[in-house]
C-alpha cells in the first residue's frame, strides 16, 4: 500500500493505492485510520475495490464501528466506486445518509471524491 498526496487549496488528502484488498476487518480499518491520521492527514479517498464486500454486509457491523472512529478522529473520507451494485434498500439507505453529511461520502470517481473533501 502506499499512499498519494493531493494539494487541493491548502487541503491535503491522502489517497490510498494498492494492488489489493486492504480493509478485510474492523481492525485493517482502525489500522488504516491510525496511520494515516499519525501521518497528519484528516482527509482520505479510498477505493471501494480495497475494501472487503463484507463491510457493506450492514448486518455485521463493520461498516459502523470503522465509520464512527472516523467521525470520532474527525478525518473525512471518500470513497470511490461503482455503488449500484449493492441494491438492498438498507445498504441504498445508509450511502444516501452519508452522502448527504461531509464525514464519509461514496462517491463515482477520484475527482468527485477531492472535491467533496477539499470543501
Amino acid at each position: 500500500m502506499k499512499t498519494e498526496t493531493h494539494s487541493i487549496n491548502d487541503t491535503l488528502i491522502a489517497e490510498v493505492i494498492s494492488g489489493e484488498t486492504i480493509i478485510n476487518s474492523t481492525e485493517d480499518g482502525l489500522d488504516l485510520l491510525g496511520s494515516l491520521y499519525f501521518q497528519g492527514f484528516d482527509r482520505i479517498v479510498m477505493h471501494e475495490k480495497h475494501i472487503t464486500p463484507a463491510f457493506f454486509d450492514l448486518k455485521n457491523g463493520m461498516a459502523g464501528e470503522i465509520l464512527q472512529k472516523f467521525s470520532n478522529y474527525r478525518v473525512r473520507l471518500a470513497i470511490v466506486g461503482d455503488f449500484s451494485k449493492y441494491t438492498r434498500k438498507s445498504v441504498q439507505d445508509f450511502l444516501y445518509e452519508s452522502n448527504n453529511g461531509n464525514q464519509v461520502n461514496f462517491v463515482g470517481s477520484l475527482e468527485e471524491g477531492l472535491k467533496r473533501l477539499s470543501r
